[in-house]
């Protein structure tokens, strides 16, 4: 039986308390398969001593004395406070909310002492402990496991439901994988793997149990890409012909009578981004591909190309971006660089009113406009295309999957171009785009200076006021970001702000205020102001964060810095320097920085490579965060870390990859077990994409 099919709840496997059965249902746990693969998320290898002393070290386990008790507070909130010794020293027991401890903890009597300690009010603690009588042997061997809880729930009735269940149903447990990979990688059998992570014998029995699980989650992570791959492939349309490409170029006529157009030259990377989208475009296979640059990279004008090759075949393009800002910024340069070249644009958003929205839907379905930009708008019920071959989505975290597919569904398997200045890393790209073709725009535009990055803190901020001063009195611009729209106890907001720096740091210069509640009106003003200088200071919330582009704007200053991810530092930061000047970027961050807010700050300051940055908000984060996969639900991996296992997940990959090409239906005996994972117990929710 497949692990996943022990779908018998939870209280018919054993006696279970109806108060711990809500506790469990808390944690997901409802049948015996959540049971099982409720991993631990941590081991306690209690072979090994650690006295109190070296409680700093790891978690104390020994022997020891009680030799003293005590209470502390008073009624219900009365709480026995234990003096225990070992060889090494003395150490206290808070037994918060454990009041049967009083009858076990006596004066004399001895125990085993497992628990993390610290050191306070001039004594080692510890509130988070589990004793065992000395005379008593450990009920689980030597590595106990360690669970995820919550209240109303211990580690020791975990470990006994789930000691008591693999007792009775380990032995029905039948392998995930094909027998050949398990002999190849030296492999655990599936129920001995399931009875190893919850209760190993020994330090590498756990971590045989550790490889074939990562092994097992993201071979399946990778067969459900892999089934993504094949399904576009088998999907057949009518190619957007290559015929218009000049012989030994690569570009069509019209993609050469933009470039002509052009003030400056292509860089070598978008060049060769248009080279492999054309090749695309060309096939009879949908394209999908995602196309990565870091900020200004020159992304936009990418995706400009690609539509024009639409527009060449007498075919529309759609362009999707996430905000009515970006999208309105989108049409506004299309307008600009396209019509001349003789390209009908569009600009919907849901903002248009009833008698104009009208009249282009009907010109969308007659194929008399040839490039609409918006945002999802774009998708809804009552818009039609005559002919949809292209459909480019920009900044494509900020949109979920059932959006994507809305307006992939508006044409007849349109080819597909994602865009993202928020680079993702391989570890990534393997499981979230793993079925897509993937270009990389690595060169930014000639001309343009590194910006310079400073940290301040929060108490030297007058500093940085003083440095931007002297850029506004040379005929600069600056954007102050906040975490917060308004209402900020302790924290700055934009709103309070934007009063502050026009009042009483800036009052000789004019400055404005944007953030998402504003209306859509009052915004595009605002942005349209401070685009033509008219605005020199403009406060703002992370609205800012992508497609604004003024190149005046020579300084960032993000206040409370480390209450933002890396990524969206790394966006807020790309918003200057897209100038000929040179442009800074101050992180001002609160006196009192945590140890992870210094190395998120740290990161910023050491790179300006937005692939490094991803990187380490990646190992920060978590996956979910950085891609926007927490909107797919793929990421739910129970063992796996793509970060940590990027060993495995290439393994997992070209195995999984392998199987399909040689057996796309999953048909052979070997494939057989492969198949009924996918049909009777998904391992996982249906991935992006």
């Amino acid at each position: 039986m497949l692990v996943r099919s022990l779908t018998i709840p939870v209280k018919s496997t054993q006696r279970i308390t109806s108060a711990a059965i809500s506790a469990l249902a808390r944690l997901g746990i409802h049948s015996a398969a959540d049971m099982l693969l409720h991993y631990p998320r941590d081991w306690e290898d209690r072979t090994k001593t650690v006295p109190l002393c070296e409680f700093k070290r790891a978690r104390v386990c020994t022997v020891v004395t009680v030799v003293a008790r005590d209470w502390i507070g008073y009624g219900r909130m009365k709480t026995l406070k234990a003096y225990v010794e070992d060889e090494s020293g003395r150490a206290v027991l808070l037994c918060f909310n454990r009041p049967w401890l009083e009858k076990q903890l006596v004066t004399g009597a001895k125990f085993r002492l497992w628990g993390r300690f610290y050191f306070k009010y001039g004594e080692i603690q510890s509130g988070s402990f589990e004793i065992e009588p000395i005379e008593k042997s450990t009920e689980h061997g030597s590595v106990l496991p360690v669970y995820s809880l919550c209240s109303g729930l211990t580690q020791t009735q975990l470990r006994r439901f789930t000691s008591r269940l693999l007792e009775k149903c380990a032995a029905q447990i039948e392998d995930e994988l094909v027998q050949e990979i398990i002999e190849r990688d030296n492999l655990l059998h599936k129920s001995e793997a399931i009875r190893a992570i919850h209760f190993p014998n020994s330090q590498d029995e756990l971590e045989y149990a550790k490889k074939t699980l990562i092994y097992e989650e993201l071979f399946y992570l990778e067969i459900m890409v892999g089934k993504r791959v094949l399904e576009r492939k088998g999907q057949k349309r009518n190619a957007v012909d290559s015929t218009g490409l000049e012989k030994g170029a690569p570009f069509t006529k019209l993609q050469q009578r933009l470039i002509e157009r052009l003030p400056f030259a292509l860089t070598a990377g978008q060049i060769a981004a248009i080279t492999e989208i054309n090749y695309d475009m060309a096939s009879n296979v949908p394209m999908a591909r995602l196309l990565q640059g870091d900020v200004g990279s020159g992304k936009t004008l990418v995706s400009f190309m690609t539509a024009l090759l639409a527009v060449e075949k007498n075919a529309q393009a759609a362009i999707m971006a996430p905000t009515e800002l970006l999208a309105r910024q989108h049409a506004e340069n299309a307008s600009r660089l396209l019509e001349p070249v003789g390209c009908r644009i569009a600009f919907l958003t849901g903002n248009i009113k009833a008698a104009g929205r009208k009249e282009l839907l009907k010109n969308l379905k007659a194929g008399e406009i040839d490039i609409v930009v918006g945002t999802h708008a774009l998708f809804s019920k009552d818009v039609a295309y005559k002919n949809l071959k292209l459909v480019v989505i920009d900044e494509q975290h900020r949109f979920g999957v059932t959006q994507r597919s809305l307006i992939m569904s508006k044409g007849n398997n349109p080819g597909l171009l994602m865009m993202s200045a928020t680079p993702i890393p391989r570890t990534l790209a393997f499981t979230v785009f793993g079925d897509m073709d993937v270009s990389i725009i690595k060169d930014m535009p000639p001309g343009r200076k590194p910006i310079k990055t400073h940290l301040a803190k929060e108490s030297n901020e007058m500093k940085v006021y003083d440095y931007v001063r002297r850029e506004l009195e040379q005929g600069r611009q600056a954007y102050f970001v906040y975490p917060l729209i308004d209402g900020g106890e302790d924290i700055k907001d934009a709103v309070s702000m934007e009063v502050r720096l026009a009042k009483e740091v800036f009052p000789q210069y004019k400055t404005a205020l944007i953030h998402s509640k504003l209306p859509d009106e009052q915004k595009r003003q605002t942005m349209d102001d401070f685009r033509r200088g008219t605005i020199k200071i403009l406060a703002a919330t992370s609205v800012v964060e992508v497609g604004v582009d003024v190149p005046n704007a020579t300084c960032m200053v993000i206040e409370h810095a480390e209450r933002f991810g890396l990524s969206a530092l790394h966006q807020l930061r790309g918003r200057v320097g897209r100038g000929q000047d040179q442009s800074y970027c101050f992180l001002v961050y609160s006196d009192e920085l945590t140890e992870d807010g210094k190395t998120r700050l740290k990161v910023m300051l050491e790179s300006s490579d937005g692939f490094v940055i991803a990187e380490e908000d990646l190992k920060l984060r978590g996956p979910g965060l950085i891609a926007g996969t927490e909107q797919s639900g793929y990421m739910f991996l129970g063992i796996a870390d793509p970060i940590r296992d990027i060993d495995q997940l290439e393994r997992a990959r070209a195995d999984a990859f392998s199987v399909l090409e040689s057996d796309p239906g999953l048909l052979l005996e070997d494939h057989r077990i492969i198949a009924r994972v996918l049909e009777e117990a998904p391992p996982f929710p249906e991935i992006m994409l």
